[in-house]
């Protein structure tokens, strides 16, 4: 029996009580992970950033900063809206925005010869949370 979750609990013996779940915990680590990297961006003075990260040397500090900022919206809109079922479809439009995020940081750092093993695999993440939350287990206003 297929259930959508209209609260933040689903019948014990359902499908997708698991899966519901398991998108809440990637929603966390989500938030946790591109919360301190995006703060991190936003608050690190500059020059600490350069010489510390080897891709941030090819780009100016707006941009810079501005990753940092896309990160900390993406780590608040994969969380709030889903807790507070106030708008919650903007919580996989966030994870979108994660992966996108994802896409273009493994492509600067295959440029710089890095390897993008953390941004597929967050990118990977976000894609789960962002296909669960439209397709499997949307969470439904109040």
């Amino acid at each position: 029996m297929t259930q959508k979750v209209q609260s933040s609990t689903v019948a014990t013996a359902s499908p997708e009580r698991g899966l519901h779940i398991a998108l809440w915990v990637a929603q966390a680590l989500l938030a946790v992970g591109f919360g301190m990297a995006g703060l991190m961006k936003l608050t690190t003075p500059y020059q600490q950033l350069v010489s510390s990260q080897a891709w941030a040397q090819s780009m100016p500090e707006a941009l810079l900063r501005f990753i940092g900022l896309s990160e900390v919206a993406g780590a608040l809109g994969v969380i709030l809206p889903a807790a507070t079922r106030i708008k919650p479809i903007l919580t996989p439009i966030a994870a979108v925005g994660l992966v996108i995020i994802m896409i273009l940081a493994a492509g600067v750092h295959l440029l710089h010869g890095e390897p993008p093993l953390a941004n597929v695999v967050l990118g990977a993440l976000a894609a789960l949370v962002a296909w669960g939350r439209l397709k499997r287990v949307p969470i439904l206003s109040r």
